[in-house]
């Protein structure tokens, strides 16, 4: 761990885990039940374990929640609910990005445009610095804005200064109009995000069809502890996306540890091909998974594809246990487990049962 301020790994100890329930004013309208079911199943694995932060939108009845919250046997003493309104529920790319410094706690707030434009995202945009008004971050906890658009879901990063993300998304014009010069951006992100200049890693390949995001990282590539990557590998010839994350994979084989060993890669498995009810093929990744507090979460597609990768989580992280929770219905609006959660690091929020203004 670093004495430096710097971005915590995933693994880093959580206070909680931040989710935006999905609402009839969302894109979930139309699927609504098929959404709550994915939510349902993950606060009921996570809830017996540690606190989670839930925020609501006005549309949402919190009476009602609680009576299915017992009915789906939800440890309701572990959830938090913050009044806010929000456009959509990817709270991974406009939840807050919280830096760690000794007993310190540092938010960049960076602006989230609906990755590039493509979707409204302004009370997304507002819903940090509204959590921060309400008192949900302990005092001391500084906030600070950042006029630039920057997702959680486009940053894997391993607590030792490493950061691993693409080209596509982080130096996409549709972000930001000043990221074109790779080695200046590469300055302002060690500086906001207290990472060692010299262990940016760019990846020039891997996508995934269906996915709004261009490229975020957190369904191609992620960090284990020791110096493992695991990535989410195709090893179908025929398949569109074969050429591309191959190439990926060699890259991954390029990488060094901070202590100048090559990584130890663990390939998760290519799931079957999953289409939505018009025939497109929807974003589908095991690397899509949540590292908690005792768990680690998986995102599961109904296929025979899914008990191998969670053999392979396991081996990524043997002290923790993986639960899979079946996200077929998240990838029909194109995101997955990862998406929809955000972890905000031990010391940093004030928990109470609810927060209103």
């Amino acid at each position: 761990m670093r004495d430096l301020l710097h971005l915590p790994a995933e693994w880093h100890p959580q206070d909680a885990i931040l989710i935006t329930w999905p609402h009839l004013e969302s894109d979930w309208a139309e699927n609504l039940e098929a959404a709550e079911s994915v939510y349902f199943d993950l606060l009921g694995a996570l809830s017996h374990s540690q606190d989670v932060l839930i925020q609501l939108h006005q549309s949402v009845d919190p009476e009602r929640l609680k009576a299915l919250f017992d009915k789906e046997g939800i440890n309701q003493a572990n959830c938090h609910f913050v009044f806010v309104d929000s456009n959509d529920t990817w709270a991974r790319d406009h939840g807050p990005i919280t830096l760690v410094h000794g007993d310190g706690r540092y938010i960049r707030n960076f602006r989230f445009n609906g990755w590039g434009g493509k979707f409204p995202a302004d009370k997304d945009d507002a819903l940090n610095r509204a959590m921060y008004d309400l008192g949900v971050f302990r005092d001391g906890v500084a906030m600070e804005d950042i006029q630039s658009e920057l997702e959680g879901g486009s940053l894997e990063v391993d607590g030792e200064g490493s950061l691993l993300t693409t080209k596509r998304c982080l130096l996409n014009p549709n972000r930001s109009a000043d990221n074109q010069d790779i080695a200046a951006y590469e300055n302002r992100l060690s500086q906001w995000l207290g990472l060692n200049p010299e262990r940016i890693f760019w990846l020039e390949h891997g996508y995934l069809a269906g996915d709004d995001t261009d490229a975020h990282i957190d369904t191609l590539a992620r960090f284990a502890p020791n110096g493992v990557l695991v990535y989410q590998s195709c090893d179908q010839t025929d398949d569109e996306h074969f050429a591309e994350l191959q190439a990926m994979a060699d890259e991954l084989h390029q990488l060094r540890t901070p202590e100048g060993e090559p990584y130890r890669l663990i390939a998760l498995p290519w799931p079957d091909a999953q289409f939505n009810a018009d025939g497109q093929r929807l974003a589908a990744s095991y690397a899509n998974f949540l590292v908690t507090n005792q768990l680690v979460l998986m995102p599961s597609y109904g296929v025979a594809q899914d008990g191998a990768a969670a053999e392979r989580l396991a081996e990524a992280f043997p002290d923790r246990r993986v639960v899979s929770i079946d996200c077929r219905a998240l990838i029909e609006q194109g995101g997955s487990l990862h998406c929809i959660t955000m972890q905000i690091p031990a010391g940093t929020l004030n928990l109470r049962s609810s927060y209103a203004s």
